[in-house]
């Protein structure tokens, strides 16, 4: 039997978090191993228990959700963070899925579709959900015309090359880490070069990077059913401007 996924929340409201921590005790494969106030507190826990991914509400006092999940993915890149909150603002969205967030769900989402996202963000990286595919759609659209001018003549390394390839394959970090005989913060370091060599922002500019530059066939062989959203917008954005998909 699989071990179950260990889950922490971060939330300053106690009856929000005790309305989660009651919700998921029905599910055998979930365990509830930590909770915290604020972000500062949360970082403090993680220093001496991590879990495998971090329910984060946005707004806390002392320390929010927004200026902590940059320290989590600097610090414990393997977990995966589920962002919470009110609000569906299309553009925080997209800024807290760049900043590393594998998910984002409002509060009045169904105890059962917190479950799934936390099952899959563990078992596949990312939860896309309605919310999540519009802002991350609007989110290129605004940023194709800045990263269509990225540069083509990045000096990468074989290794980077190889990590290059495997992102736009959708492997996981810790995937990528096992093929390469690395740790997975390596990894993640590897990929943050990556961004500033070519001058990408975020995993979508990488994977339009790696297209221009050739580094990805011109006609790859993608697993349409696995691949996600972010990805998908970006090979169809690509396309519609170089016709790379072209039949001859």
């Amino acid at each position: 039997m699989n071990e179950p996924i260990k889950v922490a929340i971060a939330d300053d409201h106690v009856l929000f978090r005790a309305g989660v921590k009651s919700a998921l005790s029905v599910h055998k494969d979930i365990k509830m191993i930590a909770e915290a106030d604020n972000g500062m507190q949360l970082l403090t826990v993680l220093k001496h228990i991590q879990p495998d991914v971090i329910l984060l509400d946005i707004q806390m006092p002392i320390m929010d959700g927004i200026n902590t999940l940059p320290e989590i993915k600097k610090m414990y890149p393997e977990i995966k963070v589920i962002m919470l909150t009110m609000h569906n603002d299309h553009s925080m969205i997209s800024k807290l899925m760049e900043l590393g967030a594998n998910s984002y769900l409002t509060k009045n989402s169904d105890s059962e579709i917190i479950y799934q996202a936390i099952k899959t963000v563990h078992e596949q990286e990312y939860y896309f959900n309605q919310l999540t595919n519009k802002a991350l759609i609007d989110g290129l659209r605004t940023k194709r015309q800045a990263e269509a001018s990225l540069p083509v003549d990045a000096k990468l390394s074989d290794k980077e090359i190889a990590i290059l390839r495997m992102i736009c394959e959708e492997k996981s970090t810790k995937e990528i880490a096992d093929l390469v005989d690395l740790s997975p913060r390596t990894v993640e370091a590897i990929r943050d070069k990556l961004k500033v060599k070519t001058g990408a922002k975020s995993l979508a500019g990488l994977v339009m990077y790696a297209v221009k530059s050739g580094i990805i066939e011109n006609r790859p062989i993608i697993n349409w059913a696995s691949i996600s959203l972010n990805i998908f917008i970006t090979f169809m954005e690509i396309y519609s401007q170089s016709a790379f998909y072209s039949t001859k």
